[in-house]
């Protein structure tokens, strides 16, 4: 099975006390619809996302870790990394890397060092690598995605939300576990429908 991830608040956690809805207001331009991502300035960079991202402040989401070398150790499994972080976060994003053995758990690792904007830069590698599942925790990227790669199987990952299916092939999950329950379900409706 062919299976992707996000990196940020997928295996690695933001800085503590720093609320979502400002992170989101630093990344997000527009999300009325029509998706937009900021660039930051080169200021903004210096004096506050590289600090954010700063290995320190970043700790490993130890559960989904440990779900991560679980689904490893298949060998049938091939795993994916796909990060829309920019190219000035790449010293922050090798260190994370080879601080977790990132590289040596995934396949191949896809980081947005080109500085496209996140959505388009995730759809280009999904419609290469024809995934069987995606898990990211934007649920605007992942709408945006799911429309062009409908045998995708993608899993909106938010720990405040509840298991539920919102459209035929995305689903809300609350923690990386449930990615397999919602397949099995999935199987078992379709079994029960033959």
């Amino acid at each position: 099975m062919k299976i992707g991830f996000d990196l940020d608040k997928i295996f690695i956690n933001t800085p503590p006390l720093l609320p979502i809805f400002i992170i989101n207001k630093f990344y997000k331009a527009r999300d009325n619809g029509i998706l937009l991502y900021r660039i930051p300035s080169r200021a903004e960079q210096l004096l506050l996302r590289k600090p954010a991202h700063l290995p320190f402040l970043r700790q490993p989401i130890k559960q989904n870790f440990a779900f991560l070398k679980t689904l490893a150790k298949d060998k049938n499994n091939h795993l994916y990394l796909i990060s829309s972080r920019f190219e000035f976060l790449k010293p922050e994003t090798e260190l994370l890397v080879k601080k977790y053995g990132l590289d040596k758990i995934f396949e191949k690792l896809y980081f947005n060092y080109e500085n496209k904007q996140p959505h388009k830069f995730k759809n280009e590698i999904l419609q290469e690598l024809k995934l069987d599942l995606f898990v990211d925790d934007d649920l605007s990227l992942v709408r945006y995605v799911a429309k062009d790669n409908p045998k995708t199987q993608f899993f909106w990952l938010d720990d405040r939300t509840k298991f539920a299916k919102l459209t035929t092939n995305i689903t809300a999950i609350a923690n990386l576990e449930q990615m397999f329950q919602s397949r099995e379900s999935g199987i078992r409706n379709q079994e029960n429908k033959n």
